[in-house]
């Protein structure tokens, strides 16, 4: 099946954002896209101070109008963090999921927080407003089971684990990382996601704006269950395309049957909730 990543310029107007991203979705599934992937804070600029003002509730302006272009279209759409979710007096980092008659699949909050400090180049700390999320996210395609993290997910290998332990074939991360840990890790943990768990990854990032509070990286990317990036972008607003090849997962997985091969009488991942 094909899958489109949109890599959005964001901007600090909610409704245009909406409306370039239902613009963008359309024209991804004319060209055949049966996937379609927002980035992480889509619909307004990243930042802490910028989390509590855009907030909404999940439904809300942003997830209905998602809803109804994923309706529109008959696809499947991962809504980025397409918002700062309120509920009950928190804020979350919330990746919505929609289906393609327009019903909310899957709603994936957030669960590590990007909390750093890299002396003399970035500090930032999104637990000064956000909350945590409790909860592995996935969903059922009729192509495949896909598992979802936002971002700062993507550098815990076991979540991604847990994911391929429960049948995931493709793990999704909208994300931002940025002009520190983008050129460092943001290729690398893909592809090392990718191989460890012989899936497919995609990661899907804002376009770079070098005039925004928080500048993206960019280059949303398709890592295959070889390690092989297949589809990646720039810095600039776009839309990439790939062909997810199941067939080629599953020969992969018979060549090297690394999950068969597992020595869980000696080690394990625990899921606690």
């Amino acid at each position: 099946f094909r899958l489109a990543l949109i890599q959005l310029h964001v901007s600090a107007v909610k409704s245009e954002n909406l409306q370039r991203a239902c613009g963008l979705v359309r024209e991804a599934s004319a060209k055949g896209a049966k996937v379609v992937a927002l980035p992480e804070c889509f619909n307004s600029p990243y930042g802490t101070q910028y989390f509590k003002e855009y907030a909404e509730k999940i439904p809300g302006e942003s997830t209905q109008k998602l809803s109804e272009v994923a309706k529109e279209c008959s696809i499947y759409l991962i809504g980025g963090r397409s918002i700062p979710e309120e509920d009950d007096g928190k804020l979350y980092n919330t990746c919505a999921v929609f289906g393609p008659d327009g019903a909310i699949l899957a709603k994936h909050r957030k669960v590590h927080l990007f909390d750093i400090n890299i002396p003399g180049k970035i500090q930032f700390k999104e637990s000064e407003t956000l909350s945590p999320g409790n909860s592995f996210s996935m969903f059922d395609t009729p192509y495949c089971k896909v598992g979802l993290g936002i971002c700062y997910d993507l550098r815990f290998a076991e979540m991604a684990q847990v994911y391929g332990q429960k049948g995931c074939q493709l793990l999704i991360y909208p994300g931002a990382f940025n002009l520190t840990t983008g050129p460092a890790h943001w290729e690398l943990l893909q592809r090392g996601r990718a191989v460890d768990n012989q899936v497919y990854v995609a990661t899907i990032s804002p376009a770079r704006d070098e005039k925004a509070s928080y500048v993206a990286w960019g280059h949303s990317t398709v890592v295959n269950p070889w390690g092989e990036v297949i589809a990646k972008a720039g810095a600039e607003e776009t839309v990439i395309y790939t062909d997810i090849d199941l067939q080629k997962l599953a020969e992969i997985r018979q060549q090297i049957p690394i999950l068969s091969q597992k020595r869980c009488d000696l080690y394990g991942i625990e899921i606690k909730k």
